[in-house]
């Protein structure tokens, strides 16, 4: 069953903006896996940038509570390309508490813009409101 589905959009050259513009920005976001791709070169600002609504839209999948760590989800790239996530700390325990067990991502970048799309499913639970 679906607990929920999150979509954000990313403005790419605004968030590239954003990462020159303050120190840090880059490390606070993402994970150092997230910030290079398998064979160690940096990501683009597009794919960073698809990272950071991915990050988004599983908040809002989660609710949007505002506890939720950065860190505490990271996209990873599978053997076949396929993105998905792996959650860990504020993130897993928000997810737990509503009964995903699982989790879909789609990221997208095309024309400027950066997307993604995150479905939580799993057993709904009484307190998942």
């Amino acid at each position: 069953m679906i607990i929920g589905i999150g979509i954000d959009v990313v403005p790419v050259e605004r968030f590239a903006a954003s990462l020159v513009r303050t120190p840090g920005l880059r490390d606070r976001l993402f994970t150092s896996a997230e910030q290079h791709t398998p064979s160690g070169a940096p990501r683009t600002a597009e794919s960073l940038a698809a990272r950071f609504a991915a990050k988004e839209a599983l908040a809002k999948a989660l609710g949007a509570p505002g506890d939720l760590r950065w860190h505490d989800a990271e996209v990873i790239v599978g053997d076949r390309g396929r993105p998905h996530l792996e959650v860990r700390g504020s993130v897993a325990g928000r997810a737990a508490q509503l009964g995903v067990s699982g989790w879909h991502v789609s990221l997208s970048h095309d024309g400027g813009i950066a997307s993604a799309v995150v479905v939580a499913e799993g057993v709904v639970r009484g307190d998942a409101e």
